[in-house]
């Protein structure tokens, strides 16, 4: 009797189903959310004050990554990025209460 398999069955299901939103969401990043964050943030760059739907967009950004720690910490491959998007936001989230204090 194999007492592992089912474990073990249920780890490559959990790990196929985590391959396949990952790749949903890192679609999602490449064609919808990376090209309008670099948008905000060249506008930021040049001066621009955050508009509010920029506002509801990076909050909504932030929930998502929030859902998404659990999947991070299962597929630890994917931290370098995420670490780099969290940086992105954060420096354009710095420019924009520069660009506000002004």
């Amino acid at each position: 009797m194999q007492t592992g398999a089912p474990a073990e069955a249920m780890q490559v299901r959990e790990r196929s189903h985590d391959l396949g939103v990952i790749t949903v969401i890192l679609k999602r990043l490449n064609n919808e959310r990376l090209p309008r964050v670099l948008a905000i943030k060249h506008r930021v760059e040049n001066g621009e004050r955050l508009q509010d739907w920029d506002i509801a967009y990076l909050e909504q950004s932030f929930a998502d990554a929030r859902q998404a720690a659990p999947l991070l910490e299962r597929n630890p491959e994917y931290l370098d990025l995420a670490a780099q998007l969290i940086h992105l936001y954060k420096e354009i989230t710095d420019r924009a209460l520069e660009n506000e204090r002004k």
